[in-house]
């Protein structure tokens, strides 16, 4: 078997192995909490026989394992369960949500990933100089900021001093698409401000890691532009960690979507995860932490295996 593919079914393992561990984890992590889910169900007011029945019917009187192995099995089928506090269909209320939030992501991809090339590109042609500095210095505070004082900030400039956007990201099925871009764009933009420095950072160093090669030398003597050769010779062979950042900013773009999705009242995974997790409600808590790691984890997956093919040193032992 080729080394390549060896390397890519090993990534696969180790993905596997590793959802495995945080789904006990998280498992784990939900059985610790102090409390009792059927109080806090019921209330502090209920008879013990309430919270026995109660705990019977959930299932909690069997053991730790068997409950562990039991929901593993139903999330593998497909079978999320029901939330505590409502009764209904985890699943049914994940789809919708869940695709909210990947709507969400893929908006600020398209709005960060072009702009970061852009600036990495600008920073490049004009290294050391003032547009270097100045995107530098700019970016750099934005990834410096945290993600609700930035929300606060836009919101407060956009939705109320200028009135251009709404300031809360209200999203129903029947909206258009006009409308949906609409209400998504400040909680859009505030996610592209959060991952643009990375990215940018990360086009300039590879592009600035390879500038220095002969071909680039011999493009320069032929009478190419400045940004020509960088454009057209230098970005082609310095994609593969850019890609491999992209990639690894787009994971945090769809996991890290929760402060964002709380402040701007997104009806997204994030707003979903932390409305239960205020109500206790542990089936929800595990089956969104499930969800977000397998994601990362996914999308982690995804930046190895590019890495892997674009980059044929990787393909050898030593």
């Amino acid at each position: 078997m080729p080394r390549v593919l060896v390397l890519v079914a090993q990534r696969i393992a180790l993905g596997c192995l590793l959802l495995l561990t945080i789904s006990i984890l998280i498992f784990a992590g939900t059985e610790i909490l102090p409390g009792d889910v059927a109080e806090a169900i019921l209330g502090r007011t209920a008879t013990p026989e309430n919270l026995e029945n109660l705990r019977r019917e959930l299932g909690l009187n069997e053991p730790t394992y068997v409950r562990y192995f039991q929901w593993l099995c139903g999330m593998f089928q497909g079978d999320l369960g029901s939330a505590l506090s409502s009764g209904a269909d985890i699943s049914e209320a994940v789809g919708y949500r869940l695709k909210n939030t990947l709507f969400l992501a893929a908006f600020a991809s398209v709005l960060s990933i072009p702009l970061a090339i852009l600036l990495g590109l600008i920073a490049v042609r004009y290294k050391n100089r003032f547009f270097d500095k100045l995107i530098s210095a700019l970016t750099l505070a934005a990834i410096s900021l945290p993600e609700f004082f930035i929300g606060y900030v836009l919101i407060l400039l956009f939705g109320v001093q200028l009135a251009w956007l709404p300031t809360v990201s209200i999203v129903g099925e029947d909206m258009s698409i006009g409308q949906r871009l609409t209400v998504t764009i400040l909680p859009g933009v505030t996610l592209s401000l959060v991952v643009l420095a990375h990215m940018m950072r990360m086009t300039r160093a590879a592009i600035l890691n390879v500038i220095e090669a002969a071909y680039i030398e011999t493009a320069e003597l032929k009478g190419l532009g400045k940004f020509s050769v960088i454009y057209k010779h230098a970005l082609p062979n310095a994609l593969s960690p850019i890609v491999n950042v992209v990639t690894l900013n787009m994971a945090y773009l769809i996991v890290g979507v929760v402060v964002v999705e709380v402040v701007f009242v997104y009806p997204g995974m994030g707003q979903y995860f932390v409305d239960h997790v205020a109500k206790r409600d542990v089936p929800v808590v595990q089956a969104c932490g499930l969800i977000f790691a397998a994601i990362y984890i996914l999308l982690n997956l995804v930046a190895d295996i590019i890495s892997i093919l674009s980059n044929p040193r990787l393909a050898h032992p030593k």
